[in-house]
């Protein structure tokens, strides 16, 4: 877990600095990472990505196999300024 970072307006890579090892193990695996985060302590790592099948892109939660239906802005910012995504959230409660 790392220190939630505003990346705003910094030339940064959007990937949170402890899991950069893990995308780039999935990238290696073939793996079309879309978006991911640590979850700063406050939620679970979460890993986003495109799973492709003969008719259309199907966005997918890797950890918990969740479905998301959206095809950007996977994550929902919390009242702290943490984010997660919903439907992955609700598996969890």
């Amino acid at each position: 877990m790392c220190e939630k970072t505003n990346y705003h307006g910094t030339s940064n890579t959007k990937i949170d600095k402890c899991i950069r090892p893990l995308i780039n193990f999935l990238q290696g695996e073939d793996y079309d990472t879309i978006a991911s985060c640590c979850g700063h302590g406050r939620y679970q790592v979460t890993v986003v990505i495109k799973e492709r099948d003969s008719f259309k892109d199907t966005f997918v939660e890797l950890f918990t196999q969740t479905t998301i239906l959206r095809t950007r802005r996977f994550y929902v910012k919390d009242k702290e300024g943490y984010y997660f995504i919903p439907e992955v959230e609700e598996i969890q409660k």
